[in-house]
């Protein structure tokens, strides 16, 4: 007999009462995804999934246990609440750990005003297939280009949370994507790059044949890369990466970070931490956006706020339990798994635009360096020292003059995200929206 997620969290705070929990919650994620893949004109990988997870969190004179599973008759949940108690007697005492006050909870709200689910059909195996081959044919229509990948997917989630506090709701949740990633030129001179989309309505998604072409187009553009010289000078973030900077300052203000005492911002609340006409909101409510929520992992009702108000920074990033730790009020930001307890995370986060465009933040920049893409990082979480692998392009005389590789960059978050100059070009579907940011006096090391 198939039982709706309600039933099945509900039956196992039912059974974590009777095996002795003081309190407890409950989630389960009812999932469904398709991959496609393709390569050299021939279907390389098919896969499709559905199942249901479910997670149980216990808690027995002041300690937590968490057990998870994907197994939903009542035997195998009576088992898991068994078990949960018998961990949580083993386990250390937690006195942040717990459950949300009723008072707190979020008690009514409106999915349907988020629009997260695309109401139409599942989309055929086959109608997936053709997006992935129409990228990757658009990307090898290009002289030049040696090798694609391309793909695309469609996922939908149920999700239910409910807990011995009164907390009950749930929502769902679909995405449907198209990716390309182009490879050009041959052996020891071969430069790849990428392009793709993803969207809650698969009629949003741009055209499959834009993405190849841009993936092509991209991957051509970096080839006979140089390695620039040594020496300290402006940096352009592209927009497909600068989200990563403003990524490096909410990592810093989590309140997981600040409760360790392992951050670099961590004397820093009520203190100027970018430029003052620049701002860090916080939207969980934009429609149509993955990043969206009604409520948070623990039941408590999300909100807009400021990280970031004219350049100072307003307040931590909190669960309850580093709020508890911290003598503060959770900001309504858990996010949780089924194995896993709730810990601090961001929603739609976006950074004040600025006014010009990516172009003229090069022409403004003269020479330096537009970094397109970066791998591996060293950052200190308690100095902000900042060192990344990039690639990109040297700018000369602001317009790009060739594309550059194998360098380093290096800074100090503090420094640099105090002087961004952000460009007016991020795209606005986007749970993360930053544009292109300009960093001055970062150090390169090339030749």
């Amino acid at each position: 007999m198939q039982h709706s997620l309600q039933t099945i969290t509900q039956s196992l705070l039912d059974m974590a009462r009777k095996a002795g929990a003081d309190h407890a919650d409950a989630v389960a994620i009812q999932g469904t995804s398709i991959s496609i893949e393709v390569r050299q004109a021939e279907l390389e990988h098919a896969e499709r999934s559905e199942g249901v997870d479910i997670g149980l969190r216990v808690f027995k004179d002041g300690k937590t246990a968490i057990v998870s599973g994907s197994d939903v008759r009542d035997d195998t949940l009576r088992i898991m609440a068994d078990r949960a108690i018998a961990m949580a007697h083993e386990a250390p005492t937690d006195a942040y750990a717990g459950l949300a006050d009723p008072a707190q909870l979020a008690t009514s709200w409106d999915a349907a005003a988020l629009d997260l689910c695309d109401q139409s059909d599942e989309p055929d195996p086959a109608a997936l297939e053709r997006d992935a081959r129409e990228a990757e044919q658009a990307a090898l229509d290009h002289a030049g280009i040696s090798q694609v990948e391309a793909g695309a997917g469609y996922s939908a989630s149920n999700i239910y949370l409910a807990a011995t506090n009164g907390f009950s709701g749930g929502y769902k949740r679909t995405t449907r994507s198209v990716s390309c990633m182009a490879i050009a030129g041959q052996g020891a001179g071969m430069e790849r790059d990428y392009d793709g989309d993803s969207r809650v309505y698969g009629s949003e998604l741009r055209a499959s044949m834009d993405i190849g072409r841009s993936a092509a187009e991209r991957a051509l553009a970096r080839l006979d890369a140089r390695r620039p010289s040594t020496g300290t000078y402006p940096v352009v973030f592209d927009e497909r990466i600068s989200s990563s900077l403003i990524g490096h300052l909410l990592s810093a203000v989590n309140g997981a970070a600040i409760a360790r005492g392992s951050s670099w911002l961590i004397d820093d609340l009520g203190k100027q931490v970018l430029p003052s006409h620049l701002s860090v909101v916080e939207d969980p409510h934009r429609p149509r956006i993955s990043g969206s929520r009604l409520f948070d992992a623990e039941g408590l009702a999300t909100q807009r706020r400021d990280i970031v108000r004219d350049g100072v920074l307003q307040g931590w990033t909190l669960d309850l339990a580093n709020a508890r730790k911290l003598g503060m009020a959770s900001t309504a930001n858990a996010a949780r798994g089924v194995s896993s307890g709730p810990s601090p995370s961001n929603w739609n986060v976006a950074l004040t635009p600025g006014t010009v465009t990516r172009d003229e933040l090069l022409r403004d920049m003269g020479t330096g360096l537009l970094v397109t893409s970066m791998i591996g990082s060293t950052i200190n979480p308690n100095t902000g020292d900042y060192s990344r692998g990039a690639s990109g392009f040297w700018v000369e005389n602001g317009e790009i003059a060739y594309p550059v590789n194998e360098l380093t960059i290096a800074g100090n978050l503090r420094d640099m995200l105090r002087s961004i100059v952000p460009a007016n070009d991020a795209r606005q579907h986007l749970s993360g929206v930053v544009p292109s940011l300009l960093v001055e006096g970062m150090k390169i090391a090339g030749n």
